[in-house]
């Protein structure tokens, strides 16, 4: 692992996936983001206590380009999951298993705060045929929830100085 004097943003992109908002005011597709410069990503949403009713689907897919073009299922097995009445009281994630899909669906969570993470390697992606850029989406869970996710890449695969925008082809 690295060590020394290095910053995160040395070794790793942050970008916008989700912006803050009530889930609630309807679905949100996230943003784009190109993996063609990094070997691994992990889309992290964090999302706020809400209402009764307000179990959240997490849809993932991938596409040639960030325009979205050719947009089809991303499927993924795990998923890594913080939930609770208080998240600064959970210290460590909850390792869920699901058959290959491309959707995970929090259930019974209207009543807790939640970190969800799931983690892609650039080889889980339709490589063959070019798909290189990744987007995940959330549905509207009929009540006031708020929720917002980041994208984090790392690996980058040209070295420190290759670290790129991942938001441009």
């Amino acid at each position: 692992m690295m060590t020394g004097n290095l910053r995160l943003t040395d070794f790793m992109q942050v970008c916008a996936g989700i912006k803050p908002v009530d889930l609630n005011d309807a679905a949100q597709a996230g943003d784009w983001v190109s993996m063609k410069n990094y070997a691994r990503m992990a889309i992290v949403f964090f999302g706020k206590v809400g209402s009764a009713g307000t179990d959240i689907t997490f849809t993932v897919e991938q596409a040639t380009a960030v325009a979205g073009t050719g947009a089809k299922a991303l499927t993924f097995t795990e998923v890594f999951t913080k939930e609770g009445a208080d998240l600064l009281a959970i210290g460590a994630f909850t390792k869920v298993t699901q058959a290959a899909a491309n959707t995970y669906t929090s259930t019974n969570n209207e009543q807790l705060d939640q970190i969800i993470v799931i983690d892609i390697k650039a080889e889980d992606l339709d490589i063959a045929n070019d798909f290189d850029c990744v987007r995940l989406s959330v549905n509207d869970p009929g009540a006031a929830k708020l929720g917002a996710a980041l994208y984090l890449l790392w690996e980058p695969r040209y070295g420190k100085e290759a670290l790129v925008s991942a938001i441009v082809d």
